[in-house]
């Protein structure tokens, strides 16, 4: 008789996805080394680490981020609890047991794989419009500072207190505006 985990039906599609986008994966799982090895080969997987304990998955993650990685462990499990707390992210699915959801940043609400694709897509959008806004503010800041404290009146550049103010209005609208954008990423 051999007992095997079922694997999710679209675990290979996002193991090549996550592959394609450079992405190092590593299953890490208590399970033996010969069935951790065979699910790893079926899904794409080529770094596979078996036969740990809960307090050992953490140490692995814990030496990746020692080594400057940024992690992100996936997990369902009380045994993967730790893990998921030690991560920079960590990611349970809903159907996870109530202590892996607790000790997660992230929880998926559907049992779908395609889901951390979303999560790491959204999550660079979020980041590319983080600093967007930081430039836009950085840039009329430095722009309109000086002229509004009178620095170059000397050269004959004013600006009435009004038109200032309503000038920062704009300002601040440019950023609400571009972050807006992210609503449009929801259903992606």
């Amino acid at each position: 008789i051999g007992v095997n985990d079922i694997i999710r039906e679209n675990a290979k599609d996002v193991m090549t996805q996550l592959n394609k986008n450079k992405i190092d994966t590593i299953m890490l799982t208590g399970d033996n080394k010969e069935t951790a090895d065979k699910i790893a080969k079926d899904i794409g997987i080529t770094k596979v680490i078996s036969n740990v304990l809960p307090a050992e998955k953490t140490e692995v993650i814990k030496k990746l981020k020692e080594d400057n990685k940024m992690v992100m462990m996936c997990g369902d499990g009380i045994n993967d609890s730790p893990a998921l707390a030690t991560a920079d992210i960590g990611v349970s699915v809903k159907s996870g047991t109530d202590i892996a959801m607790d000790s997660s940043d992230v929880i998926l609400t559907r049992n779908n794989l395609d889901s951390i694709l979303k999560l790491i897509h959204i999550s660079k959008k979020t980041i590319r419009i983080i600093k967007q806004n930081l430039f836009w503010a950085f840039f009329y800041n430095v722009l309109m500072i000086p002229i509004a404290m009178g620095l170059l009146q000397s050269l004959g550049i004013i600006i009435n207190p009004m038109i200032a103010s309503f000038a920062m209005v704009i300002s601040s609208l440019t950023v609400i505006l571009n972050t807006l954008r992210l609503k449009r990423l929801k259903n992606v």
